[in-house]
């Protein structure tokens, strides 16, 4: 397995395995949509989105981070945003390769930390977290505002 920091020269592939991402979360197919998010994600270089490719050059997974900043810490943190697997390579160790992959490009990058979120019903993944060391964070309450119901 290969994995790959995606740049514009794979839109294509990372445009494919986001829009299965979003179907997987319930959102209708929309390649178009995703294409010109990812373009701008890529052009603005805000995030850093991470491709795994099979033996054969196949993408099948992908892990997305946003960056973020401790003031405390002076330090980047990355909040893994998105991980995704397509279905026919699930429970093969992509993922976990995936999340090794990101923890080295933290490390590399001095950066403090690597935050993720859940639903509170998705023990596979909270489990694959915690394999890797994630650990549940209960010293904060964390709060949202959503702007589009205010």
């Amino acid at each position: 397995m290969d994995i790959h920091q995606a740049d514009k020269t794979h839109i294509e592939d990372a445009s494919k395995l986001f829009d299965l991402y979003r179907q997987f979360y319930g959102q209708p197919s929309n390649i178009n949509a995703s294409t010109e998010f990812l373009s701008e994600r890529f052009s603005k270089q805000d995030s850093k989105f991470f491709i795994a490719f099979d033996l054969d050059g196949e993408p099948v997974g992908f892990v997305q981070l946003y960056p973020s900043f401790s003031s405390v810490a002076m330090k980047t943190m990355w909040y893994l945003n998105d991980l995704f697997v397509i279905q026919n390579v699930r429970g093969k160790g992509v993922a976990s390769e995936l999340l090794n992959y990101v923890k080295i490009f933290a490390k590399n990058n001095d950066s403090v930390s690597l935050k993720l979120a859940t639903t509170v019903d998705n023990l596979a993944a909270k489990a694959l977290y915690e394999k890797h060391g994630y650990c549940k964070i209960t010293a904060f309450d964390h709060y949202v505002l959503r702007i589009d119901t205010v």
